[in-house]
Formats: structure tokens, C-alpha cells, sequence
């Protein structure tokens, strides 16, 4: 059990140093709350999202690498599981909210609560990244190998859920949308902006 822990520790570790990924979905976080806070104008709302969508692109090299590492122990692996899931959290976000800024069928206010939205999501999950980091990097002896390892299978679960989240959120905003285009008899344009992939949701 002890070089169990040694694992996922030394490997947490060097992953939290290099790129500190609890830092770095902080810096999605900030981002995304300055649509909400400061968006009164779509032009507003696309400068904002520029500055989300260069801080995921600063560290979705780091969620590339991070996924090419195996051999990792179960409990390693989990922590990785949930560090890349928060990066799928923050592409859902980038990649899906992008392409309603182009939507014609959502308004200034109705793309504001949207990225208000997704903003809560993202910070629950950075806020379980970060308690993750303090457990996985801590040198606190109060808590044994089986409870380290709980509270880290705990949170990947949590992260897992509002990675679900996400994506519902995600298609159920795009459902209105299409929607809006069936009304008008426009739902081509919907489909070549989202792709069809999402269509089992509407």
C-alpha cells in the first residue's frame, strides 16, 4: 500500500509541477466569469470568450500529453482519469460555446445566462481538482493510504457527474436552438453549425 501511494504521488506530483492543472482551469475559470460579469454586447461577449478560449489552447498540450501516459497503477490512473475530465469540461465549454456565439437563434442576455451556466459548472469541477491537488500532493500524514485513495475515487465521481453535466447542459441549449430553426424552417443551419452527431438529443 505504501508504494501504491508513492506511485500516485510521485506521479501527481510531477503533473501538478509541471502544468498545475488546477491553476490552469482556475485561468478557464476567470476567463469565463468575465462574459458574465462584463458581456453587455455580443462584441463583448466574443473578446471575453477569445481570452477562455486562448487560455484552454495554452494548456490543451498539456491534456494531450497527459493522455498519451499509461502503465499507470488503478489509483494513478483515477487521477489522471479525473485531471482529463475537467479538460474535457473545459473543451465542452470552449468548443460548444464558440459555435453559439455564431448561432443567430440565441441573443445577447440568452448567451450571457448561457455562459453563466456553464461557468458554475466549470467552477465546481475546478474546485474538485483543487481539493484532488491537496490530497495527491499533500505531505499530511493525518489521512492513511485507504483514505487518500477514497476521497480520490469520491472526486473523480463528482467530476464524472458534472462532466455529465456539461454535456447535457451543453445539448439542451442546442436543442433550443433547433427548435427555433424548425419554427423557421431553418434547421440545416443548426446541423452544419453543431454537426449531427447531437441530433439523438433533440
Amino acid at each position: 500500500m505504501i508504494i501504491l501511494a508513492m506511485a500516485i504521488s510521485s506521479f501527481a506530483k510531477a503533473q501538478f509541477v509541471v502544468t498545475d492543472p488546477a491553476n490552469l482551469a482556475s485561468g478557464i475559470l476567470n476567463s469565463a466569469n468575465e462574459i458574465v460579469q462584463t458581456s453587455s454586447t455580443v462584441s463583448n461577449v466574443i473578446k471575453n470568450f477569445n481570452e477562455v478560449k486562448k487560455v484552454y489552447e495554452q494548456g490543451k498540450e498539456y491534456y494531450d500529453k497527459l493522455k498519451a501516459v499509461n502503465n499507470l497503477v488503478k489509483d494513478a490512473r483515477k487521477v489522471q482519469q479525473t485531471v482529463l475530465l475537467v479538460g474535457d469540461v473545459s473543451e465542452l465549454y470552449v468548443n460548444n460555446f464558440g459555435k453559439m456565439l455564431n448561432d443567430p437563434n440565441f441573443n445577447t442576455q440568452e448567451l450571457t445566462a448561457i455562459a453563466n451556466g456553464y461557468s458554475t459548472l466549470l467552477n465546481e469541477s475546478t474546485e474538485l481538482l483543487k481539493e484532488l491537488k491537496q490530497i495527491v500532493t499533500s505531505t499530511n500524514l493525518s489521512l492513511n493510504d485507504k483514505e487518500r485513495m477514497d476521497i480520490i475515487d469520491r472526486v473523480y465521481k463528482e467530476v464524472k457527474d458534472y462532466h455529465n453535466l456539461v454535456r447535457y447542459y451543453t445539448n439542451k441549449n442546442i436543442s433550443v436552438s433547433y427548435l427555433r430553426a424548425k419554427k423557421q424552417n431553418n434547421t440545416q443551419r443548426v446541423l452544419n453549425l453543431y454537426g449531427t452527431a447531437n441530433q439523438k438529443y433533440w
